[in-house]
């Protein structure tokens, strides 16, 4: 979903409001964009907050997302291989560039994620692409790791001046 303000509603009302059944309409239209390989060996993996951020708000919500996803695909989550180790700032406001080096070693693997990334598809959620800096850390990682591939799925995507 384009990131305007129905989607900007929501996601504010999930983060900062804890209407939690938003996950479920958000997780409705990110379920239906799996693709046909990650619906064969597909592992759901949300990006992580870090721990502060959990205690403050009381959730992730892209793991919220993530449950429901596997709940209406049947795939399995797998809520604690990554890990945000650095607590960042909130990235809103921050250009391509400072977004990239503020999440730069912002992320780790739990040491049991190795095995359980080899060779899979991985599914990272997330419930806002902006300009691409997060997941691409975490698919980097995820890479590493040896996953065979790594798909991005959010509720909503932030528009470039281009599109």
């Amino acid at each position: 979903m384009r990131y305007g303000e129905v989607a900007r509603t929501m996601a504010h009302r999930l983060k900062y409001a804890r209407r939690l059944s938003l996950a479920r309409v958000m997780a409705a239209h990110v379920a239906r964009l799996v693709s046909e390989q990650g619906r064969m060996d597909g592992l759901l993996v949300p990006v992580p907050l870090h721990r502060w951020r959990i205690w403050s708000r009381g959730f992730n919500q892209s793991a919220l997302i993530a449950a429901q996803v596997a709940r209406l695909t049947g795939l399995p989550i797998e809520r604690d291989l990554l890990r945000r180790v650095r607590n960042t700032p909130p990235l809103h406001g921050l250009g391509a560039r400072d977004r990239v080096r503020t999440v730069r070693g912002a992320f780790s693997l739990a040491p049991r994620a190795r095995p359980k990334l080899e060779g899979r598809t991985i599914i990272l959620i997330d419930d806002i692409w902006t300009t691409g800096a997060t997941a691409t850390a975490c698919a980097r990682l995820l890479r590493r790791a040896g996953a065979r591939r790594v798909e991005v799925l959010c509720w909503a995507r932030v528009s470039s001046p281009e599109d």
